[in-house]
């Protein structure tokens, strides 16, 4: 999508056009399985920011005679983190404390038996900004999988100052998917697919 038609970097023998940018606050962050598993569209609504995915690579170091040579080790997927409003009926802080409950009770001080029963999934959607009658179109998505509260930081409380309170969360998880134009299972990052001869193709 052309923004202006001669402002632009000329490349390969194409006019130097534009193209509109994705834009850092047409975005939505959902969630499945977190809380009390039941309607979590007001966590939803009272998000304020939410980082996107870094992936890291070990480097796995070969020495030879008279150099080095270097291979992608194990990776790893940093915690995102998300900003929330702390709204005035405690929708948010409720659901965020049901699943630091479902990890560990701390008032029994139980812990959970295995990941399966408290880990949920987490949603980062990129949208164009549409609303209301016109259902917004996802330009691309990040799903993660295996979540959970790595850690959470209430905010703070001041006489002098007039700004929301603000809840921040920290979310661990296990692995993710980038999905592009709303396409299932297209562009999948660190996604694998068995092919027609039983091996796997990355």
């Amino acid at each position: 999508m052309a923004v202006i038609t001669n402002f632009g970097v000329p490349a390969n023998g194409n006019p130097g056009t534009t193209l509109m940018p994705k834009l850092q606050y047409r975005f939505r962050v959902s969630f499945e399985l977190l809380g009390d598993e039941k309607s979590t569209t007001e966590v939803t609504q009272n998000v304020i920011s939410a980082s996107r995915p870094n992936l890291t690579h070990e480097e796995v170091v070969v020495d030879s005679y008279n150099s080095k040579m270097y291979l992608a080790g194990k990776h790893t997927w940093e915690p995102i983190t998300v900003v929330f409003r702390d709204d005035m009926n405690s929708n948010v802080i409720k659901q965020l404390g049901y699943q630091l409950n479902k990890q560990v009770d701390h008032a029994d001080q139980s812990s959970a038996k295995s990941g399966i029963s408290y880990k949920f999934k987490t949603k980062i959607e990129t949208l164009d900004g549409a609303n209301g009658s016109t259902t917004p179109t996802t330009f691309d998505m990040w799903e993660l999988q295996g979540c959970f509260i790595s850690n959470i930081q209430y905010g703070d409380l001041n006489y002098a100052d007039s700004n929301m309170v603000q809840v921040t969360l920290m979310i661990r998880f296990d692995h993710a998917e980038h999905k592009l134009d709303g396409a299932e299972g297209e562009n999948m990052l660190g996604s694998q697919t068995v092919g027609t001869d039983g091996e796997i193709v990355f």
